[in-house]
C-alpha cells in the first residue's frame, strides 16, 4: 500500500531528515514511537517531505513506514524512503533493497548515488560508467512503479573540485532517468557559502537539471550554505530539525526556513505555520532528549533575551531597534535579562514584563537597580533566576518581603556508614500562621533532605506545595581566594505541572545556599498559586 501523498506547491521544496540523517546525532537514538511522534511534529510545522529512514536496513526503519501508513494522515507532507542505488553488475529490478524502497509504500524515494570518482572507484569498487548505469536502472525503475525520485549526489562538491565534468554527469544520468530533483551533496561540510553558490549556479547551466542542496554543518556554514545555493538557483532545501546529524549536525531547519519566509519574503510553509515554530523545535528536542538550545537562532530562550542597559533603554523607545524581527512571528518571547548590567530602563521592562508597572517612580527603580548591582557583587544572578528577581522587585514596591513562613533553623545531618552507603538526614524549624513547626525528614541527600523537611513541615499550612516539585538544581563555584571556601551559587528550577521557576541562593557553603533556593521556590509558589501572605 502507498502511503497518502498530499497536494503540495511544487515550486520550492522543504525536505526534512531529521528521522535520517538527525538520528544519526551522537546521543540520539530513536524508537519507533519516537520516529511516529517527531514526523507528526514536522507534519503540523507544514514542512513538504519527511525522510523517514532507510527501510529494509534496519528493522526499526521497516516498521516504521509500515506504521505510518496505517496510524498518520500527513495533512502537508509527503513520506520519503531512503535507500542506495542497486549494487554494481546487477538490475535493479532484481535488487532485494531496491525491492524493500518498494514495498516501504513511499510515494517518494532518495536515493543516495556516488559522484564522487575516487570514491566510485575505492569505495563501490567499480567503473566510473557502470556507476552512471546503476543511477540511470535505478531511477528508471523506481519511476515507472510511480515513485517520485530525489538522488542525493554523495560527496558531490569534493567530487566536482577532483573531477567536474564526471560529477555533472551524474547529475545529468539522474535528471535524464527521471529523478525530479538532484540533490547537491557537502557531505564532508567543508564549503564555504562563496564555493556554494559558485558551483550551483555552474551546474544548473551546464546541466539544466532541478537542483537541491544538502549541507553538513562542519565549518559552522551549513544554513548559510543552503541560502547560497538558493540564491544560486536551488529550489529544494534539506534540513533537520535544531540541526541534528552526523558530527556536529546538518543545516538547521527552523533558521532555514524562517530566513526563506522572513528575509526573502517567500511562502514555503502554510498560512500561520512559523509562528508555531518554537513550539516544535521545543517539542523534538524534548522526543530526542536533549535539552533545547538556548541560543539557538529564532528559537532559543536567548534568541530575543536583552541584557545591556543601552539595549534596553533603545527597546523601551522601539523594540526593533535591537531585534532584527518581531519574535512573535517565530512564536518566541522577548526578554529583558537583570544583571550587574542594568540600568533603569532593563528594571522597567523586565518589571511590566512580570506585570508590575513601576510607572515614573525614579526613585524607586534607581533603588532596585542598587540592590540588584549590590547582590550580583556578592555572586548573585537574576539571569536565569526571575522568580527570585520578582521577589526581590516586589519588596521593594511593597515595602515588605513577600513571607508565608519564618525560620527558626535547619540542621542537616549526614553519616557515613561502614558498608559504604550513606544517610542523609534534615531538622527545620519553622514558623508559620502563628504556629512553630519542627519537622525531620531523609533524602538521598542533603538538599533533599531539607527539601522533605521544609515540604512536610509546610504542607498542612499551605496544601498548594503538594503540587510543587524540584525540576533542576545545578551548583557553581565563584571564583575565590580560599580554596573550598569560596562562595557556592546554587540555581534551582521548581515546577507545579502547569509552569517553571528558577531561584537563587548564594552562601559560603553549597547547603547555605541550596537553602536560600528552597525558601524562594516555596514562597514564589504561594505567590504564584494566590496565596496571601503572612505579612
Amino acid at each position: 500500500m502507498t502511503i497518502k501523498a498530499t497536494a503540495t506547491d511544487d515550486s520550492f521544496h522543504v525536505f526534512d531528515t531529521t528521522l535520517r540523517d538527525g538520528a544519526q546525532r551522537e546521543g540520539i537514538n530513536l524508537t519507533v514511537a519516537d520516529k511516529l511522534t517527531i514526523a507528526r511534529h514536522l507534519d503540523d510545522f507544514g514542512v513538504g517531505f519527511i525522510e523517514g529512514g532507510w527501510p529494509g536496513a534496519n528493522p526499526r526503519d521497516t516498521e516504521f513506514f509500515a506504521r505510518a501508513a496505517k496510524e498518520i494522515d500527513f495533512a502537508h507532507a509527503q513520506l520519503v524512503a531512503f535507500g542506495a542505488t542497486r549494487r554494481a553488475g546487477g538490475s535493479a529490478a532484481g535488487d532485494p533493497q531496491v525491492k524493500a524502497l518498494l514495498d516501504s509504500g513511499a510515494p517518494v524515494i532518495t536515493l543516495v548515488a556516488k559522484s564522487h570518482d575516487r570514491h566510485v572507484e575505492l569505495a563501490l569498487r567499480t567503473t566510473l560508467e557502470e556507476n552512471l548505469e546503476m543511477v540511470r536502472d535505478t531511477v528508471s525503475h523506481l519511476r515507472e512503479h510511480g515513485r517520485r525520485v530525489f538522488v542525493d549526489c554523495e560527496h558531490f562538491f569534493d567530487g566536482y573540485r577532483a573531477n567536474a565534468e564526471y560529477a555533472k554527469a551524474v547529475v545529468r544520468a539522474a535528471a535524464d532517468a527521471g529523478a525530479d530533483v538532484v540533490v547537491l551533496c557537502d557531505t564532508n561540510g567543508g564549503m564555504l557559502p562563496a564555493q556554494i553558490q559558485a558551483v550551483v549556479a555552474t551546474v544548473r547551466a551546464d546541466t539544466g537539471a532541478r537542483l537541491g542542496i544538502h549541507a553538513q554543518d562542519d565549518t559552522g556554514c551549513a544554513v548559510a550554505n543552503t541560502l547560497a545555493a538558493v540564491d544560486a538557483g536551488a529550489t529544494h532545501v534539506q534540513c533537520t530539525a535544531n540541526g541534528y546529524g552526523e558530527r556536529v549536525g546538518n543545516a538547521n531547519l527552523f533558521p532555514v526556513v524562517a530566513a526563506l519566509e522572513l528575509k526573502y519574503g517567500m511562502t514555503v510553509l502554510p498560512e500561520g505555520a512559523l509562528a508555531d515554530m518554537t513550539r516544535i523545535s521545543h517539542a523534538i528536542a524534548e522526543v530526542v532528549n536533549l535539552t533545547p538550545s538556548t541560543h539557538q537562532p529564532y528559537v532559543g530562550v536567548s534568541a530575543f533575551a536583552h541584557k545591556a542597559g543601552l539595549h534596553a533603554s533603545a527597546i523601551k523607545v522601539d523594540p526593533d531597534l535591537y531585534q532584527h524581527i518581531d519574535p512573535e512571528r517565530v512564536g518566541n518571547t522577548m526578554r529583558m535579562l537583570v544583571s550587574d548590567m542594568a540600568g533603569r530602563a532593563s528594571i522597567e521592562l523586565k518589571g511590566r514584563e512580570l506585570g508590575i508597572e513601576l510607572g515614573e517612580d525614579r526613585e524607586l527603580v534607581g533603588r532596585v537597580v542598587a540592590r540588584v548591582k549590590e547582590r550580583e557583587l556578592q555572586g548573585y544572578t537574576y539571569e536565569a533566576a526571575d522568580a527570585s528577581f520578582e521577589l526581590l522587585l516586589r519588596g521593594e514596591v511593597e515595602g515588605r518581603a513577600r513571607r508565608y513562613f519564618r525560620t527558626e533553623s535547619w540542621r542537616v545531618i549526614t553519616e557515613d556508614r561502614p558498608d559504604g552507603t550513606h544517610a542523609n538526614e534534615a531538622t527545620v524549624k519553622l514558623w508559620a500562621k502563628g504556629e512553630r513547626i519542627v519537622t525531620t525528614a531523609e533524602g538521598n541527600g542533603p538538599v533533599n533532605a531539607l527539601d522533605r523537611a521544609l515540604r512536610v513541615g509546610l504542607e498542612r499550612m499551605y496544601p498548594q506545595l503538594a503540587k510543587l516539585e524540584l525540576v533542576d538544581y545545578k551548583v557553581r563555584i565563584l571564583e575565590g581566594t580560599t580554596g573550598t571556601d569560596s562562595t557556592t551559587r546554587v540555581l534551582i528550577t521548581t515546577g507545579d505541572g502547569t509552569g517553571d521557576w528558577s531561584t537563587v541562593g548564594v552562601a559560603e557553603n553549597i547547603i547555605a545556599a541550596s537553602w536560600q533556593a528552597l525558601e524562594d521556590a516555596y514562597t514564589f509558589g504561594l505567590l504564584r498559586a494566590g496565596v496571601e501572605p503572612l505579612d
